[in-house]
């Protein structure tokens, strides 16, 4: 019997995992056999937000039908979470059995352009690039040495959101610093890989097949943001580099910003190096600007002039980035928005097509407030000479089915 068949036979569970600072989010999906490939469906969603403090544990099925909505303890930290989790997973889906693991991983560095098998040297490996991800890889590392821990014998699978990216150019990863440097991994790597992934794959799927592997920019807008530039389904360019810190300014991260920033911060305000992390990751971006809040729905609804002018600075930075990235790519056929802000913020959508009219982007007023980001939606006027679509992206399941393809080779 093949693996795929005692997989179903089993009805054996993939498990993604997506461990956070302060929370684990799951997903669970089975593996159906059918005449051409696998089919992945969809049986739990959920998290488990507030480790560390008051955990609020929150699941719903495939019909997105409450399983679980509840407080847990104050005070349990990650390994006891994930316990928990497990020990739930195994009560309620009984008949079931957790097979496989598949763990997004933010960074893979140079070492990793596509997914591989959990062990030791690569646990090692991801250690050494906690410096370039410090909010993400430490918890991606520990969500995978306690699965160990609890189900020694069960495969784990590292997906990662800088693996789409490797078919980026040398020109375009490079820095201008001295050499030595670039060859230690200095350079641009750029990151929700995973996302564009998926979008490219189901991008034929939904438009015409000549726009969809022509020259395309993903907005993926959300707490994390940062853009794309697709041709013929392969990364060329990203908004990202080194870390993700990078490119658009985000809920709490700055984006692009000034090197010279940085120095002033050290030389003139004493700051550590510690210190300046804290900042440029928490406490800048829309948070920072607005002083209001870091959530794009608050902003939106706020009447605070403050919030206004980080909305407009976001707006402003996707529309001169967007340009960045048609100069890459030579052109442009499509823009495609994705991730909470883009799928859901039809304000953002507007005012960035707005700021972007120039190059040929329009989109219906009416259409774009009716597309509510559960499904594909073309948001195009009719004069529009670009397409520009809202695409709901899935990178939980863009994991299941690396982790899936992978498991069944091995």
């Amino acid at each position: 019997m093949n693996a795929l068949s005692e997989l179903v036979k089993k009805s054996g569970i993939i498990l993604v995992l997506n461990a956070g600072s302060s929370s684990i989010k799951f997903t669970l999906f089975t593996a159906e056999a059918t005449a051409s490939q696998p089919v992945l469906n969809l049986i739990c969603d959920g998290q488990m937000a507030g480790i560390g403090h008051a955990i609020h544990f929150h699941a719903v099925d495939g019909k997105h039908q409450t399983l679980v909505d509840q407080h847990l303890a104050d005070g349990i930290d990650h390994d006891q979470a994930l316990d928990l989790l497990l020990q739930w997973i195994s009560q309620h889906f009984s008949e079931n059995t957790i097979v496989v693991a598949g763990h997004r991983v933010v960074h893979g560095g140079d070492l990793y352009t596509a997914p591989v098998v959990i062990d030791d040297a690569v646990i090692t490996q991801l250690r050494r690039l906690i410096p370039l991800a410090p909010l993400h890889q430490p918890h991606h590392i520990a969500a995978m040495v306690a699965l160990r821990k609890l189900y020694p014998n069960l495969v784990q699978i590292a997906c990662f959101d800088t693996a789409f990216h490797h078919t980026n150019s040398k020109l375009v990863t490079n820095y201008a610093i001295p050499r030595e440097l670039t060859s230690e991994g200095v350079r641009r790597y750029g990151f929700h890989g995973l996302s564009y992934e998926y979008i490219a794959s189901v991008l034929p799927t939904v438009m015409d097949g000549k726009i969809a592997n022509g020259k395309v920019i993903v907005a993926h807008l959300g707490a994390g943001a940062s853009m794309c530039a697709i041709e013929q389904g392969k990364s060329v360019a990203s908004t990202m580099g080194f870390t993700a810190l990078d490119g658009l300014p985000m809920s709490r991260r700055c984006g692009n910003i000034d090197p010279g920033v940085v120095l002033y911060l050290m030389q003139a305000k004493n700051m550590t190096a510690d210190q300046i992390s804290h900042l440029l990751y928490n406490d800048c971006g829309m948070l920072g600007v607005s002083g209001v809040s870091d959530d794009m729905k608050t902003l939106l609804a706020s009447a605070d002039p403050h919030a206004k002018e980080a909305i407009d600075l976001f707006v402003y930075r996707i529309a001169r980035e967007l340009g960045s990235l048609v100069a890459a790519l030579g052109g442009v056929d499509a823009l495609i928005f994705t991730a909470g802000i883009g799928e859901h913020a039809a304000p953002i959508r507007q005012k960035v097509a707005a700021l972007s009219a120039w190059l040929g982007i329009e989109i219906d007023a009416e259409t774009n407030l009716a597309a509510d980001g559960n499904e594909p939606a073309c948001l195009s006027s009719m004069e529009a000479t670009v397409a520009t679509w809202v695409i709901p992206t899935n990178e939980d399941l863009m994991i299941a089915q690396h982790t899936l393809r992978l498991f069944l080779s091995l």
